[in-house]
Order: C-alpha cells, then sequence, then structure tokens
C-alpha cells in the first residue's frame, strides 16, 4: 500500500519534471528567440554578440573585462564580438578616464532603437501568451523564475 507521504512524494517528482521539461522547451524557444533577434538587427550579428549588446545597452556602459566576468568568456571572444559589434555601427567604444588600459563599450543610437523595438515586439508576445493567467498567476511564474535564476 503506498503512503500519502509517497504519494505526494512522487507527485512531486512528477511536478518538478514536468518543469524541467518545459524549462528545457523555454531554454531551446530562448535560443532561437536570440537568433532570430539578433538577425533583425543585422544579418551578421551573431547571438553572443547579441547578448553582450543587449547587457551594455542595459547598463548603459561596459568594459571587456567586465563583459568576460558576467559571460564566463575568454577576453578574446569578447574582443572579437566587440570589434564586429563596432564594425556592424551597434557599438562605440572610447578610453576609460579612471583606468586607460581600458575601454568604454556603449551601444550606438540605431542599436539602443532597435533594441528598444525588438522589447516592444517580445512584450507584446509575452502580453499575448499569459493574457489568459491573473495577475496573481503572473506574479507566481515571475517569483519561480526569479528563484530559479538565483541558483
Amino acid at each position: 500500500m503506498v503512503t500519502s507521504e509517497a504519494a505526494m512524494s512522487s507527485d512531486v517528482d512528477s511536478a518538478l519534471s514536468d518543469l524541467q521539461t518545459h524549462l528545457n522547451l523555454i531554454f531551446a524557444r530562448t535560443r532561437t528567440l536570440w537568433k532570430e533577434s539578433a538577425a533583425r538587427i543585422d544579418p551578421e550579428l551573431q547571438v553572443g554578440g547579441y547578448k553582450l549588446l543587449t547587457f551594455i545597452e542595459r547598463a548603459e556602459q561596459a568594459n571587456a573585462h567586465e563583459l568576460a566576468d558576467k559571460f564566463e568568456m575568454d577576453k578574446s571572444v569578447i574582443s572579437r564580438q566587440v570589434r564586429m559589434l563596432e564594425e556592424l555601427g551597434l557599438l562605440e567604444s572610447r578610453p576609460d578616464e579612471r583606468d586607460g588600459r581600458q575601454r568604454v563599450l556603449t551601444a550606438t543610437p540605431a542599436a539602443c532603437a532597435a533594441l528598444a523595438e525588438l522589447r516592444r515586439d517580445h512584450a507584446t508576445r509575452l502580453r499575448t501568451v499569459v493574457a489568459g493567467l491573473t495577475q496573481d498567476e503572473i506574479a507566481a511564474a515571475s517569483k519561480v523564475f526569479r528563484l530559479l535564476s538565483e541558483v
């Protein structure tokens, strides 16, 4: 005979398995969305460059050292991506006034405008997807994602 506790544990395991499956699908969809978004900004923009650009734009500025730490990428990879972003006219760099060895990176106005348009489109899609949920359900989902982001 299955105990009530064992049944609850099985239910939790099943629910966690379902959550993990859907998280994997979200991650796959996110990778596709990054690729599509990068291509909308510029057909030559790589996903890695897109992720760096969005971070720099949100932070208002960054340097290569911060990017390497944040994204756990080798500085040579960051350098190549930054160079490509500059060549595409999406990123500007200037010497850091506090440390002349560093360069301060900022998104160009064109990049900021393209990213703002993408964010509006993404927000519209998200609003459509969650239209049937209550505010409490959206808040609960947000809480789960916040907790997962801290793991």
